[in-house]
């Protein structure tokens, strides 16, 4: 199994109250990816905000119209800080995904990071090489630039997105 990392940074000219309350917010994912990923959280008792414990689940279509089920599990939280999600049901073999928040000078800075893998041994690896870690990059640039359009610019600054 092929493992990978994302690490993606982005200071937003917002409090971190309203920061906080967005991300936190499951049905907010729907507005910050791609249409083209055809993207449905389809649970139906996740509550209004993130808590540890809870399960959240999509249907989501990220490649060549295949639909697939995805579950994940909010397991960590330290509110105005960090949460963590973890694919319990779905694509990868491993899903990690780790958000943070600290209040700078004129905003937040958030930063993703993503440990995952592929399934497949050297076919998960060929995999991530031509298909899923593009994908992933499109899916991360593509909210960098809606979380610009919903928050505002912070001038200065480039789309910091690292793949490993």
């Amino acid at each position: 199994m092929s493992h990978h990392s994302i690490k993606a940074v982005q200071r937003i000219p917002t409090s971190i109250t309203e920061a906080w309350h967005f991300f936190s917010v499951p049905d907010n994912l729907v507005r910050i990816t791609p249409a083209d990923f055809s993207f449905q959280v389809i649970s139906h008792h996740h509550g209004p905000e993130i808590y540890q414990g809870q399960i959240i689940e999509y249907k989501v279509r990220p490649l060549w119209g295949i639909p697939w089920y995805w579950m994940t599990e909010i397991t960590h939280v330290h509110p105005l800080q960090y949460f963590v999600d973890e694919q319990r049901y779905g694509p990868f073999g491993i899903w990690h995904h780790q958000h943070h928040f600290v209040a700078v000078e004129g905003g937040v800075e958030m930063t993703d990071i993503v440990h995952y893998s592929i399934p497949g041994w050297w076919l998960g690896s060929l995999m991530n090489r031509w298909v899923v870690k593009k994908k992933l990059e499109e899916l991360f640039r593509y909210r960098y630039g809606e979380i610009e359009r919903i928050f505002g610019k912070w001038e200065g600054q480039g789309c910091n997105v690292k793949m490993y």
